[in-house]
């Protein structure tokens, strides 16, 4: 198993701290489990994200302390690819203080209210993650790790010469900088100049997460 062969080369080389990792098979209805508790987005897309949410909550999260309860966690985090990727940030963002750290590889940022087709589509208002952190009333105590690749895609809505996946990254991290995170400490950003939207790019990721979020003695 790849994932498992990664962890041991890290803890071989003592860049991680241990961890207890645990995978989340998507359902064939991922694009309306996945998506944004506080709203579906222009399509209906996410309308089961709070059952989704609730079933992390309710039944995997004691499952797990259950099973594992002779073990002691000292942080919690939580991670996803693409449309998973907003939905782990939209679910550890609205489940504090239990989530410290989230992590977003070529996370769905495009998430929107009205469709970029729309006379009145406003970039600045309409894309609904980016809404979210500008109008929470309470800011979560979180570290946030992003990753996007400049090969993640081909589409350019607003004719900048940057790819849409990572214009709405990096403008999600102004928001969270506007909100008061700091670069660097509150939240680093990983830029792939061959990367994809594919789970090979995520893999060449993932050391650089983890041992961001959860450094070992040789760090």
């Amino acid at each position: 198993m790849e994932f498992e062969r990664l962890l041991n080369i890290l803890y071989q080389e003592q860049s991680i701290h241990p961890l207890l990792c645990v995978g989340i098979h998507c359902g064939d209805d991922r694009r309306n489990e996945y998506g944004m508790i506080g709203s579906p987005d222009y399509k209906g897309r996410g309308a089961k994200a709070g059952l989704y949410q609730q079933f992390v909550r309710e039944e995997l999260l004691p499952l797990i302390f259950d099973k594992f309860r002779h073990y002691e966690f000292i942080e919690h985090a939580y991670a996803g690819f693409s449309l998973g990727g907003l939905s782990a940030l939209d679910l550890a963002w609205n489940n504090q203080p239990f989530f410290s750290k989230v992590a977003v590889f070529s996370g769905s940022f495009w998430w929107r209210s009205k469709s970029k087709d729309d006379k009145d589509y406003h970039e600045a208002t309409d894309r609904l993650m980016h809404r979210q952190v500008r109008k929470a009333e309470v800011l979560p105590k979180m570290k946030f790790f992003f990753q996007c690749g400049e090969l993640d895609e081909i589409e350019d809505r607003n004719k900048n010469g940057v790819i849409d996946s990572i214009d709405d990254t990096i403008d999600l991290l102004r928001e969270l900088h506007a909100r008061g995170y700091r670069e660097g400490t509150d939240f680093v950003y990983l830029q792939i100049p061959e990367g994809r939207h594919d789970v090979p790019t995520w893999a060449k990721a993932w050391p650089s997460f983890l041992k961001w979020a959860f450094p070992g003695s040789n760090k």
